[in-house]
Formats: C-alpha cells, structure tokens, sequence
C-alpha cells in the first residue's frame, strides 16, 4: 500500500505564493492541476531526470509538510525519548526520505486524474481532511485523504491516507521495531543509511 502511496501523491506539488488565503481543498486542486501540467510538459521529468526532479520536489512539494509533526505522530510515543539534537537529526532524515519517495512518484505518473470530495469543514476549523480519489485508465480508482493543519503559513499536510492507511501510521511500525532493536539513534543511522542508498540509486538511473 505504501508503493501507491508513492505512485500518487505527486499531486500535491505547487508554488507556495499565495497559499495563505488559500482553502485547503482549493490548494490540493490548484497544486494538482499544476503538477499534471509540468508532468507533461516536462521531458527531464518524464525521461526520469531524478537530479530536476529531486529539485523540484524540494522546491515544490516539501514546503506544504509539516515534517515536525509528521515525524512526531510517526515516532508515536517514542517521540519524548528523542532529545531535542535526535528530533532535530529524524526530522532531517525523513524530511530526505520524502524527497527520494515523491522523486521516484513523479517518475510514475501514468495520465491519472483526481477528483474531489466536497470539503467538510466548519467555519474557523484549524484542522481538516481533504478528501479525493485518484483514477488511472484500466485501474480501480484510489482514495487518497489529507490530514489539513492550518498554520500561520497556511494549511499544511501533516498525514496522508491512500485506500484507509495512514502515511505516519505505516512508517510509526518501523520507527518503533528499529528504536525496540537499537534506540533511537540506531534509527537515525538506519535512515541515514537508507537515505544515502536511495541517492545512489537515483544518481545510477539518472546516468
């Protein structure tokens, strides 16, 4: 389920002017439908140019993540067993492990279309869920939701769910088998490790 995830969530790449006034599902909409264009205009992006695409998800996609948070919820209740130098170094590394993730989505973008759910949400709510489904020619469509925070920069991402299953809710069962085997700082290394590995495997399909 997490390799959907991956497949998919290109759509929430987009400039961050203006995402301030911005509604949460208004933004997700306005951020897919530019994506689909740079996909399809872009010939680095679709000959799989992982170093223009590794750049562009930095640029584009992580600055709608709450990656504090995310790393929070995924650490679960490991979280306050972090000191703040070990928080610090997971947010970094899962800050990268995303950039790898989306990078290897771009590269997988296959003509799908989104639709979205009307938004449910009350005036003055600071948290809401934006709610789609992702449709591929030939394949069972995909619901993808977005956990909403809104933030004095605007809404951001903390989670997202494909077909019921969270993001932070997967990756918290392997923060917590490494912490469990090797601490903390054991999953600082292993995601270290992961992400150097991720990078040469990228560097290697972009020659």
């Amino acid at each position: 389920m997490i390799k959907l995830f991956l497949a998919l969530c290109f759509s929430l790449l987009a400039t961050t002017a203006g995402a301030q006034d911005v509604a949460p599902d208004a933004l997700v909409k306005s951020i897919s439908d530019d994506v689909i264009g740079i996909i399809k205009q872009d010939k680095d992006i679709k000959a799989g140019n992982r170093a223009k695409i590794n750049e562009l998800v930095d640029a584009k996609v992580l600055p709608h993540f709450d990656f504090a948070r995310m790393t929070a919820l995924a650490m679960g209740r490991n979280w306050p067993k972090a000191n703040a130098a070990q928080q610090k170094a997971l947010i970094t590394e899962f800050r990268a492990l995303l950039v790898h993730t989306y990078s290897g989505a771009l590269s997988t973008y296959k003509n799908e279309t989104i639709e979205f759910k009307p938004l449910r949400a009350a005036a003055g709510d600071t948290e809401v869920t934006v709610r789609t489904q992702v449709k591929r020619p030939g394949s069972e469509a995909v619901s993808i939701d977005y956990g909403m925070e809104k933030l004095p920069a605007g809404w951001k991402v903390y989670d997202v769910v494909v077909g019921g299953v969270s993001l932070v809710t997967n990756y918290r069962e392997t923060f917590n088998a490494e912490i469990r085997d090797s601490g903390v700082d054991g999953l600082i290394k292993s995601l270290a490790s992961k992400n150097r590995s991720l990078e040469t495997q990228a560097g290697t399909k972009s020659k």
